[in-house]
């Protein structure tokens, strides 16, 4: 069973930094893509940024110049690098990542992690 697994969530103050990192277990082929989204309360998932096998990456406008997103060589593991954090960054981020295997695609989330951005 494939599972994603994100980390570095914490609480920080406007303009500070902060690195996501989100690993995945038990896939048997490398994904596609893999991307973060984000869920501020009361508000829907929105996407945040993604990074393709050949580590092509796009941003939303929203945190385009602040947030870079990379991943790991070989591993399915990507992180995102979070700076010049404001308030309105402040939300639940989940990892997702998909792929084609055997014909079919798969797609898969994380169970999210807590960025709070303290004015």
């Amino acid at each position: 069973q494939v599972q994603l697994e994100e980390s570095g969530g914490d609480l920080v103050q406007a303009g500070g930094s902060l690195r996501l990192s989100c690993v995945s277990s038990g896939s048997r082929f490398r994904f596609d893509n893999m991307g973060w989204y984000r869920q501020a309360p009361g508000n829907q998932r929105e996407w945040v940024a993604r990074i393709d096998n050949g580590h092509s990456t796009t941003y939303s406008d929203s945190v385009k110049g602040r947030f870079t997103i990379s991943r790991h060589r070989t591993a399915n593991t990507v992180y995102l690098e979070m700076s010049s954090l404001k308030p309105e960054d402040t939300a639940v981020y989940y990892c997702n990542a998909d792929g084609r295997y055997v014909g079919r695609r798969y797609e898969y989330w994380g169970q999210g992690t807590q960025v709070t951005v303290s004015s």
